[in-house]
């Protein structure tokens, strides 16, 4: 039991954002500094696929902690700081978009997570509220996040077994401003190959209910960022490095079995974390 209980605990404090069963003891901290790249696209998922007017990097500098106001209630934040740039015209067309690059603040997000049941399994909780702090610039149609309020409820599951573990969570994302609401569900799998390396394979569905019909500047459709009804089937891996107690760094790999207005390419995510 011991030795569940430590593996636990290094799962709780290191994986990624995970929306797992498990929160953080009163008064304990952990923060996150990462860097996520999805470079150069210039293909978005629909049926059927289509291009962006402008080849798109969008880069995202993101802060996030957690803090146990309880041993039962945790608190989160997320600061995602975007870095957006549209490049070279993508085929024979003399652009309605201008190139661009520009540095703005993505949707805030904070969230508190309760711990309703803890046996085998640990079940919570969750509501995150992302706020309306992205912005929009006409010429280029960069928008550095969704123009509208976000409340996500979710129920999240997790349980660590004899050398893993496994969590899983589902919910909604309401979105006001005539977004459409998304249904969302995911999970993942985490293993320690190694005394100081966690392995965690993972899946994430968002499914648009296409309730909702905001009318967006045709300069942003033609950069599929941040639009209306986004969707994917995703799938990835991390890997986590303790290289201290309380100090270490990951990376991850996210990809798509399938989408709808998000980009055709591969996320790539390196962060480094500390715990308090």
């Amino acid at each position: 039991m011991k030795k569940y209980l430590v593996f636990l605990i290094l799962l709780t404090t290191q994986t990624f954002y995970a929306q797992s069963g498990w929160t953080k003891n009163k008064g304990e901290a952990y923060t996150q500094l990462s860097f996520t790249t999805i470079s150069g696209y210039d293909t978005v998922f629909g049926d059927p696929e289509y291009n962006t007017e402008r080849q798109v990097t969008d880069n995202t500098i993101q802060f996030y902690s957690e803090y146990g106001l309880t041993d039962k209630t945790t608190i989160i934040l997320n600061l995602p700081i975007k870095l957006i740039k549209t490049g070279q015209l993508v085929g024979n067309t003399t652009g309605i978009t201008t190139e661009n690059s520009t540095t703005n603040l993505g949707n805030i997000e904070i969230g508190l997570k309760h711990q309703f049941y803890n046996k085998k399994w640990a079940i919570a909780g969750q509501l995150n509220i992302a706020t309306n702090s992205g912005s929009f610039d006409n010429a280029s149609g960069i928008r550095s996040g969704i123009d509208a309020w976000s409340f996500t409820p979710t129920i999240n599951f997790s349980r660590s077994f004899k050398g893993f573990y496994a969590q899983a969570f589902t919910g909604l994302d309401i979105r006001t401003n005539n977004y459409s609401n998304n249904f969302k569900i995911g999970g993942e799998i985490g293993t320690k190959p190694f005394k100081n390396v966690l392995l965690i394979a993972f899946i994430d569905v968002v499914k648009s209910l296409k309730d909702g019909n905001i009318a967006l500047p045709s300069s942003n459709l033609l950069t599929a960022l941040y639009v209306n009804d986004q969707e994917y089937a995703s799938f990835g891996l991390k890997a986590i490095g303790e290289i201290t107690e309380k100090f270490g760094a990951n990376v991850g790999f996210g990809g798509a079995f399938s989408g709808n207005n998000v980009a055709k390419k591969a996320a790539i995510t390196f962060g480094v974390y500390q715990k308090f």
